[in-house]
């Protein structure tokens, strides 16, 4: 008798079709030799702080061995969460430590959010273009997604988030685009926020970033004006995301999230069955970080770093590109977002193309929910040079003008 066939293994998951073959492709990138990558948000790492962070490391281990090297609270250690509390309160927000949970980077904050809120079929809201690794977290959960694009003077608030389970806003310097979303459009997402009933997630990785003045106050500060003036915690609708990773160096992977009491607790469920605790060392490290004044002695030299490049990258784009696409000036952040002249212009295209002439760029579709806009482009200035910016850019150029030539 013939052998019985084997079954086939069991399929991955559907929600693995529904990723795109750029953000693959983009991953893949960085092993292609004499590549010049604008593409990413990465930091310089000459700006991290090699030495004292050796030093706070040694200490921490030295003072708190049981807790830098066993397992830790799943809120995380209670000094760092009572030091976010105190870091982030002001005279009308006052939080205490059952407002703050501490995670392992601004991602998993991210990932977190979408198990307590997110069912399949879900809707959510989003500023558009919004940031890609918000998508890449919440796709698992298959919800509806919204763009909710707050660059435009008739954007409908109460009608994008009317349904959602939350909006999603990068208000300062937002991934891709740079921009700074005003105050009053922070007010009023705070009203449809109140009215709709959706939570309002106000990552702000990118805050510390700012190269051309003061910005306005955070979602989260905003909506606590509208709060009962006694003493936290408080209780209002925004969940505030921040991070390390911009601030000093991203393979600390410490964030926190700064929301309501009842989110934090929904929160620690799912991340105990996701991390279980964060690094007690790097939790530690943090603390040492903010009483040190570490961020704070760190931003004038990023500051100065990458407002210089902000300005090559632009004077490059100036003098190579201002045929081709329109862009706005960033006052902060990583990022200039460009957008194509020529509508026919497929920059999911000009990615490949791009890499051929050794330059990698990203193209908006992976910024877009729907996948829709595709003659967009972010182009990254805090990890290359000057000089290299220039060259980068004379490349996105020689690219350009061939898919061009292509397109007829």
């Amino acid at each position: 008798m013939p052998q019985s066939q084997a079954p086939s293994p069991a399929s991955f998951a559907g929600w693995l079709d529904d990723t795109n073959d750029i953000t693959r492709a983009f991953l893949a990138a960085g092993q292609i030799p004499g590549l010049i990558n604008i593409a990413g948000g990465l930091p310089d790492p000459q700006v991290y702080p090699v030495d004292r962070l050796s030093e706070i490391a040694a200490q921490s281990i030295a003072e708190f061995p049981n807790e830098t090297l066993g397992y830790g609270t799943i809120e995380g250690l209670p000094d760092l969460r009572a030091a976010v509390a105190q870091r982030y309160s002001t005279e009308t927000l006052h939080l205490t430590p059952e407002n703050v949970l501490i995670t392992t980077s601004g991602m998993q904050a991210l990932d977190l959010i979408g198990k307590v809120l997110l069912n399949e079929g879900d809707t959510m809201a989003g500023q558009f273009p919004t940031y890609l690794g918000a998508l890449d977290a919440w796709r698992p959960r298959r919800p509806q997604f919204r763009n909710m694009n707050l660059q435009t003077n008739d954007v409908d608030l109460i009608g994008a988030m009317t349904g959602a389970k939350f909006a999603y806003i990068v208000p300062n310097f937002s991934n891709p685009t740079g921009r700074l979303v005003p105050e009053q459009t922070r007010r009023d997402l705070i009203d449809a926020a109140r009215q709709t009933g959706a939570w309002l997630v106000e990552d702000d990785p990118y805050g510390g970033l700012s190269y051309d003045g003061p910005i306005p106050p955070s979602a989260l500060e905003l909506s606590a004006e509208q709060e009962s003036s006694a003493p936290g915690p408080y209780q209002g609708p925004v969940i505030y995301l921040g991070t390390l990773s911009k601030m000093v160096a991203p393979g600390l992977r410490v964030g926190w999230v700064i929301a309501v009491p009842e989110m934090i607790a929904a929160l620690v469920t799912a991340k105990q069955g996701s991390d279980l605790c964060t690094s007690g060392l790097t939790q530690r490290m943090t603390c040492k970080i903010f009483d040190a004044g570490l961020i704070e002695a760190m931003n004038p030299v990023m500051l100065r770093l990458y407002g210089e490049r902000r300005n090559a990258l632009l004077a490059a784009m100036d003098r190579h590109l201002t045929d081709f696409f329109d862009w706005q000036f960033p006052e902060g952040g990583m990022f200039v977002w460009a957008a194509a002249k020529d509508e026919r212009l497929n920059t999911d295209e000009l990615f490949k193309i791009g890499l051929e002439e050794l330059v990698c760029v990203t193209p908006s579709s992976v910024f877009d929910s729907q996948e829709e806009f595709r003659r967009g482009i972010r182009l990254n200035f805090t990890i290359n040079d000057a000089d290299r910016l220039e060259e980068a850019v004379v490349r996105l150029a020689r690219a350009t003008e061939r898919l061009l030539a292509r397109i007829g």
